[in-house]
This record gives structure tokens, C-alpha cells and sequence, in this order.
């Protein structure tokens, strides 16, 4: 089934990418998807230069560290294979404590914003739980953070770590509204440790309201960590997401 909107993290078959990324970017279109999000562009940028049209996928978005990293690199690389975000997956967990770090971060990300503008490239952020377990004066790290970041800057909500930090997902979600590009969708029993994560759908996430709450976004399905053999997991959640689960 062709389903706009839904994208697959390659994190999430890191070890199969890294051993044989043709095939692997081969398994994911045999499941269904059209597009998929890569992890570190630049390092990975010749395979997927040839893998991705070769299996007809397409890579709307892409992760990749920019702050402190050589930026235009990542840009370029992101041009060349057809991203048009870029999204910064993680800043440390010490850096959300203190509003005068979370300003340093926003400043950091609304430069980068800048220099993506010059390649036509938009930036984007991605949180853990952390970033919405610390408080500043009552409300989320990420949500003070937010408010700091150029309305050009976008959003990754990942949604099964903002419910182990603490959040009501679907009401953050509804919060900050458009500012949310796309959502990870993940399942299982809400550890930070990643462990015992599970198909969309069958864990401690609210899927439905999640979903419904950010109707536009792009869904990309993310697995951290999984039992079983993780392309099943997948294809489950792909099943979830297009209503084709039986």
C-alpha cells in the first residue's frame, strides 16, 4: 500500500544497514513503506545516493548532529539526496536543566536554521524523555525551548519518549500544532532504557489520540531496541498505521 505520510527511521535496522544497506533498504520497500528517515547523512550518503531510488524510497527527512558538527557537510549531503529536513536527534540530558543552556541550544539550532536556508534545506529537532521530565517555572524543558526557536525551525515529537518523560503526548502535541513536522511512532512499556518496546498499538502509548492530535504530521515508526526480529516489529507497525493489521 503507498502511504504518504509514513516513514521508517533506519536507526531502527541500524545493524542490518551497516552489514548490507542495499538489501536492507530493499526489505523496508518489500514491507510497504515509500519513504524512509536516514541516520547520519553524510557518513552514509553514497549508499543512499544509489539505494534509495533503486528501491523507490524517498528520504523526506533525515537525522544528523549539527550543533558543534561541520554543518554545511550535512547540508550538502542532504541536498544531494533529496532531504529537505534535517533534525537534530539529541542534545544531552545536562544541557535541559538550566534556562540559560536551553537558550544556548535555541540559538545554536536557529543559527544552523540559517545556513540551511542558503540550501534550501529546513532544520528540525528531536527529543527524548529528558526534555520533557525537566521543568523550568512548571512547564517542559521542550516547550521553553520551543518558544525560543525561529518559526522556521520544525519539530520532531517523539512520542513514546515524551509519555516516559512525563507528558500527556496527544495535549503537548495539540500545544504546539503546526510547529510539529513529523512524529515518531513507538510502542511498548515506556523505559528509558529503551527496553521492551513493541509494534504501535500494543504498548503504553496512546496510538489513537497521539495520531488523531497531529493529523498532518509525518509518521515515521521507530524502534530503539526490540526482542524479536525487528522487520517483523516493523511491518506490524506498518500494518497498525494503514489499517491493514488483521
Amino acid at each position: 500500500m503507498d502511504t504518504p505520510g509514513l516513514s521508517v527511521q533506519l536507526y531502527s535496522v541500524r545493524d542490518a544497514f551497516a552489514a548490507d544497506p542495499a538489501a536492507t533498504l530493499r526489505r523496508l520497500a518489500d514491507i510497504g513503506f515509500k519513504q524512509v528517515e536516514p541516520y547520519g547523512v553524510v557518513e552514509n550518503v553514497d549508499v543512499l545516493r544509489d539505494g534509495l531510488p533503486s528501491n523507490g524510497l524517498t528520504a523526506p527527512t533525515a537525522h544528523a548532529r549539527l550543533i558543534g558538527e561541520d554543518q554545511n557537510a550535512v547540508f550538502e549531503a542532504a541536498v544531494s539526496l533529496g532531504i529537505a529536513v534535517i533534525i537534530d536527534p539529541l542534545v544531552k540530558p545536562e544541557l535541559w536543566a538550566d534556562a540559560a543552556d536551553i537558550a544556548a541550544t535555541a540559538s545554536a539550532l536557529n543559527s544552523a536554521a540559517k545556513l540551511a536556508s542558503e540550501h534550501g534545506v529546513k532544520v528540525g529537532y528531536h527529543n527524548h524523555w529528558w526534555e520533557l521530565e525537566s521543568r523550568i517555572d512548571g512547564r517542559s524543558a521542550f516547550e521553553v525551548f520551543a518558544d525560543q526557536l525561529d518559526p522556521e525551525i520544525v519539530l520532531e515529537v517523539d512520542t513514546y519518549w515524551a509519555t516516559a518523560g512525563g507528558e500527556d503526548a496527544p495535549a503537548l502535541l495539540k500545544r504546539l500544532g503546526s510547529r510539529v513536522h513529523a512524529i515518531h511512532v513507538k510502542d511498548g512499556e515506556l523505559n528509558t532504557d529503551a527496553s521492551g518496546q513493541v509494534p504501535a498499538g500494543q504498548g503504553s502509548v496512546p496510538l489513537t489520540e497521539v495520531l488523531a492530535a497531529a493529523p498532518t504530521a509525518l509518521r515515521v515508526v521507530e524502534f530503539d531496541a526490540y526482542d524479536g526480529d525487528v522487520f517483523d516489529g516493523i511491518a506490524a507497525s506498518y500494518a497498525y498505521l494503514t489499517g491493514s493489521a488483521q
